[in-house]
């Protein structure tokens, strides 16, 4: 028969059918304020910290709406983001020292649709509300604390090689080396072309050398610079407990980050900003702190000052940084003062338990290094003003040795050392940032984004249902089930894929809308131009669908091509605007061509020749 599906054909649109609309169905439950508490080390929360997390909400009189404990963490739901606020700072002091505690927007999807995987869309800033910050990376910083680093690995090379130097500095040009006589120059070169072949050597006096970091090395730098920043600001945004964070390079410079569902936006902005990182370094004992401040500091020592602004001299020679650092959870020591505990991977470990054990009986400072970057105004004009900030924190005598394990005191409060270890577990940022734009989207104004998009979404819609009811009939109302089934799929793989919808993919579900129901308009006018020309109804149809199919593709398939370049090109609410747009193509072929030829054949393929079509 000309008009009919084999079982299979008919099964199949049916099981999509019922499969779209039950992962479509999340995004009809909203969200709950909820609160997340996590565990500050790498071991997961257990079972009885988070019967205590539970204790402690019920002992408050708060009432929770659902309490969940999976994946060893805690998560608290609410019915109002008041009892949120209030328990988040309850269990802030009451945990201080033990676990993370975020504010989050949960999904309130029912168990049974989450028990078969069913989860809703996420919703971007501009719907949800949330934080949206540009991020500069300070490429000058970067480029310092490599040549910094090339600075003291040239020292240690000549050092390893028994290479005698007058000195190593870090010129305005390069790094200068200066060496005693011809001997000790034929040596050093020898060296520095085997061990830094990426660098540009250069004589420029007798016995002199002047390396500089090449072009080439200068692009790698800051590629990794920004490449690190992006995943360590992806790292302390885990912290924060955000869902579906966006993180993404723009430009050579520049990162952008938009936390949607953010309520602590204080809070975001201090964790993104902040540049921190520990060395820990040997107190040199051997030269006069007296004599240094007079001018004279001796070669591999430096001028430091502690937390009260007195001055400590120690040795130029770090033993570890935070980039050793693999762990770290705040706590109080013995004596009950604020610590950080630290654990170092395994070239950390060895070089500090060899340290430790050569000089027992020593004293070793940990100096905390901060970036800040601010703007300030000069003569009315905008200036940035960049500033590393040193200061001891701790100097304490070596007992014994030790590697792996150990712990930093002399902060200054437990909300200092939790910071502390939250940006030592998230990484240090290779480079300072500083947030050159920053916007707030609020939840209410996300809110009426959501029910204008709505709102656009249904008029077109019910415009749509209106014409085609009122022009084609019988096949107008054909072409609005499968106008229904075509926004149940493309909703239903959007949640799928967990993608996230902003309002210029709203957009799209609405131009999604106006493109699907072109299909079937060309189908049907196809049918009736075949009934015009005297072929019996049956014919016509068939005609109608095969004739209308090449039409179709034809056009939809230009737009597809559109669409994949925009998603490929495009950034932000672009990209958004094209991967609703690739979707909806695909989804509104489907359903205009197969489901409606579905529902023809049902009521016109079994009557065999009927003697009138409603078109």
């Amino acid at each position: 028969m000309q008009n009919h599906f084999p079982v299979w054909k008919n099964l199949m649109v049916l099981t999509l059918l019922v499969i779209g609309t039950l992962y479509s169905l999340p995004n009809l439950y909203g969200n709950d304020p909820a609160v997340q508490v996590a565990s500050s080390s790498a071991t997961p929360l257990q079972q009885r910290q988070a019967d205590d997390v539970a204790a402690s909400i019920r002992d408050a009189g708060f009432t929770t709406k659902a309490f969940e404990f999976t994946d060893g963490k805690v998560l608290a739901r609410f019915n109002n983001t008041d009892e949120q606020m209030k328990v988040a700072d309850l269990l802030r002091d009451k945990l201080a020292e033990q676990a993370t505690v975020a504010l989050n927007l949960a999904p309130a999807t029912p168990d049974w649709l989450r028990m078969i995987g069913a989860e809703p869309m996420h919703l971007g800033l501009d719907l949800r509300g949330g934080v949206h910050f540009l991020l500069e990376v300070d490429m000058d910083s970067a480029l310092k604390q490599t040549e910094e680093r090339y600075n003291n690995d040239i020292r240690t090379a000549f050092r390893d090689a028994k290479v005698r130097y007058q000195s190593v500095s870090k010129e305005a040009n390069g790094i200068k080396v200066v060496l005693p006589n011809e001997e000790a120059r034929v040596a050093a070169a020898a060296v520095l072309n085997k061990d830094f072949r990426n660098l540009d050597l250069k004589e420029t006096g007798p016995n002199e050398f002047t390396l500089s970091i090449t072009e080439r090395e200068l692009r790698d730098i800051k590629k990794s610079a920004l490449g690190q920043n992006i995943t360590t600001l992806r790292n302390r945004v885990n912290e924060l407990g955000v869902a579906e964070p966006i993180i993404q390079q723009q430009g050579d410079s520049r990162i952008v980050v938009q936390l949607p569902g953010v309520q602590d936006t204080t809070r975001a902005k201090e964790l993104l900003g902040t540049t921190a990182t520990l060395e820990y370094r040997l107190v040199d004992v051997e030269h006069d702190v007296q004599s240094a401040l007079s001018g004279h500091e001796p070669a591999g020592a430096r001028l430091y000052k502690d937390k009260n602004g007195n001055p400590i001299l120690l040795k130029r020679s770090v033993i570890v940084t935070g980039d050793q650092i693999t762990d770290a959870s705040s706590g109080m020591d013995q004596d009950g003062q604020s610590a950080v505990f630290i654990t170092l991977d395994g070239a950390g470990a060895k070089k500090m338990g060899k340290l430790t054990q050569e000089n027992i009986g020593k004293p070793m400072a940990v100096v905390f290094i901060e970036y800040k970057s601010e703007t300030r105004v000069v003569n009315g004009e905008k200036v940035q003003h960049k500033e590393k900030v040193e200061k001891v924190i701790s100097v304490a005598t070596i007992r014994d040795s030790f590697s792996k394990r150990f712990q930093t005191t002399g902060l200054d409060s437990p909300e200092e050392a939790r910071t502390l270890a939250l940006l030592l577990r998230a990484g240090a940022l290779a480079a300072p940032v500083e947030i050159v734009e920053e916007r707030t989207v609020g939840p209410s104004l996300g809110q009426e984004n959501i029910d204008q998009g709505m709102n656009s979404i249904v008029a077109g819609f019910l415009l749509v249902v209106v014409f085609m009811v009122i022009y084609y009939r019988a096949f107008g109302l054909i072409a609005n089930f499968a106008l229904l089934f075509n926004v149940v799929l493309l909703i239903s793989i959007m949640s799928v894929l967990q993608a996230t919808l902003t309002l210029p993919g709203m957009a799209g579900i609405v131009l999604t809308v106006g493109m699907a129901v072109d299909a079937n308009v060309l189908i049907n006018e196809r049918i009736r131009e075949e009934l015009r020309h005297g072929n019996s109804l049956q014919t016509s149809i068939y005609m109608g669908y095969e004739k209308a199919f090449a039409t179709i593709l034809d056009s939809n398939v230009t737009h597809f091509i559109v669409a994949i370049l925009l998603f490929g090109f495009g950034t932000g609410p672009v990209k958004g605007f094209a991967l609703v747009l690739v979707i909806g193509i695909a989804t509104s072929v489907f359903t205009a061509v197969t489901s409606t030829r579905m529902l023809v054949n049902w009521f016109y393929g079994s009557n065999g020749d009927p003697s009138r079509l409603s078109i």
